[in-house]
């Protein structure tokens, strides 16, 4: 069996979509079970959808995500078959190009954009192919000097493949079983263009999965009908036997309604579909990324590992060498996969619940920092035991702790009118006085001193304590009441005391 060597070749036209950081990770799972190279290699053909910085960004997604690069763009070290961008490739292609027109299996076009658009007003379901190349402007047409001159006075023109009709090309899908497409439905795909003397995707995808030695071709299902093109190239370039296995992935589908998942979906539904935060150098057009919007990147592998592809048992957390010993194609689903975006925030809260408090505690110290405050990490790792179990991202931890760090300006108005009541103020100052005398004032001793005056003084317990909470956080919530006060510390818990006493009166 020969090595297995996969590649994931994405355009430098953008943001990597998340369906394309799917596709990346399938290939990548795959390769490493199998003991194999994972390639990345960028396909920019066509130069004029070509986005500054898109390359760049495709390599740092990939790190971010722990998709390591064996061969090609972002490698330590690219490889036996460099370069693996294919705009460097010209003069490689060229020389296969050149192997199809000798051998009739291609034939050079002169039409001009005006002339296919008049051919498509004149004829209903115009495609360029066996029934109607007879009528262009190629040289099937004309005779061999005339396409000669038009070549030698600067003409531009395009090689196309030539298709015979009524065929049934067949391929081979590790996930869809056998898929047949008669090849009277195909056109004469452009393989080159003179223009910029590059081949188009499915000439360079062909040669370079060739060369590069590529046995498996895993990508997503938008490509099946290009499939059958490919199967003809291989045959007609002589490479049937070293062909790769094809496996086409069922698409990222809309959370609701029906259709592929895209940006616009994200954006009206309020999540990222991109990995990383993506600014469009043309329009200034800035989009959200899963880095940026809190997300761990296991946690982001761990779900997208799930959308189309089950281990078959019930467990639901794997590392990425648990995915990479389970993964295997005949486990993917042909049908498409809805994106649960809710079940994407479950998966960062329990990556969130499994971390360290000191390692949460460094993350969320960078958030204090940029908002003003400083704290010893040691309170900070204190706080982060109290509140992360109600956070689903480190950037929530701010809304659940903030009173930690400040004394409440306001008092929550629903919670002053049911808790805090005409004997409130009293037993307020009372309880002020108390904390006062309180030497140790850890969390269990203060805890069992308050609740022992409550006692004896008879007072309801619901009563004080929920009077207690909204002086000291400003609302009806947060951790164990006693724990918050042992971070603040006496002082602090005194002070807010009386200010709620002073202020919470006015109001009543």
């Amino acid at each position: 069996m020969k090595k297995v060597r996969v590649r994931f070749a994405p355009s430098p036209t953008g943001a990597l979509h998340i369906g394309g950081v799917r596709t990346a990770l399938y290939n990548y799972l795959f390769a490493k079970q199998h003991g194999g190279d994972f390639l990345l290699r960028i396909e920019d053909t066509d130069s004029g959808r070509f986005v500054p910085g898109a390359e760049e960004y495709i390599v740092e997604a990939l790190k971010w995500l722990g998709i390591n690069v064996d061969e090609g763009i972002g490698a330590d070290s690219q490889g036996p078959h460099a370069p693996y961008r294919q705009s460097e490739r010209k003069a490689i292609y060229r020389q296969y190009v050149d192997q199809l027109l000798e051998a009739g299996l291609a034939y050079i076009a002169f039409d001009t954009p005006q002339e296919l658009d008049a051919k498509r007003a004149e004829i209903p379901n115009f495609q360029y192919d066996a029934k109607t190349r007879g009528l262009m402007t190629n040289s099937l047409t004309l005779a061999s000097d005339v396409v000669a001159s038009k070549i030698e006075n600067g003409e531009q023109y395009v090689v196309r493949i030539k298709i015979e009709p009524n065929e049934d090309v067949k391929v081979q899908d590790l996930i869809r079983g056998e898929v047949v497409i008669n090849s009277s439905v195909l056109d004469d795909k452009v393989l080159f263009k003179s223009s910029d003397g590059l081949p188009t995707y499915h000439m360079a995808n062909v040669v370079d999965d060739y060369l590069m030695q590529i046995s498996h071709v895993i990508r997503g299902e938008e490509w099946l009908p290009s499939a059958p093109l490919h199967v003809l190239l291989y045959r007609y370039l002589g490479w049937t036997d070293s062909m790769p296995q094809f496996a086409h992935l069922p698409l990222l589908l809309k959370p609701d309604g029906n259709g592929k998942l895209s940006k616009r979906d994200g954006d009206r539904l309020g999540f990222p579909v991109f990995p990383l935060d993506w600014t469009d150098p043309k329009t200034g057009e800035r989009s959200s990324g899963y880095r940026e919007a809190g997300y761990f990147p296991e946690a982001v592998v761990n779900f997208l590992s799930l959308l189309g592809w089950n281990s078959g048992t019930e467990q639901e957390q794997f590392s990425m060498q648990e995915l990479i010993d389970l993964f295997s194609l005949d486990r993917v689903s042909k049908s498409g996969a809805k994106f649960d975006y809710e079940k994407g925030k479950w998966f960062n809260h329990k990556y969130l619940q499994q971390k360290s408090n000191e390692e949460l505690a460094h993350l969320f110290q960078q958030e204090l920092v940029a908002k003003g405050f400083e704290m010893e990490l040691t309170k900070i790792v204190k706080i982060v035991s109290l509140i992360k179990e109600r956070s689903n991202f480190v950037k929530d931890f701010w809304e659940q702790s903030s009173f930690f760090f400040q004394a409440p300006t306001t008092y929550d108005e629903k919670t002053v009118q049911k808790r805090w009541k005409s004997e409130t103020p009293a037993q307020m100052n009372e309880l002020a006085e108390l904390l006062a005398g309180i030497d140790d004032f850890s969390a269990h001793n203060t805890e069992t001193i308050v609740k022992e005056w409550i006692a004896a003084k008879e007072y309801n317990m619901g009563g004080v304590m929920n009077a207690f909470r909204l002086s000291i956080v400003g609302e009806s919530k947060g951790p164990h009441m006693f724990d918050i006060t042992e971070v603040i510390g006496k002082d602090e818990t005194i002070a807010r005391i009386k200010r709620a006493v002073e202020v919470v009166k006015i109001k009543l």
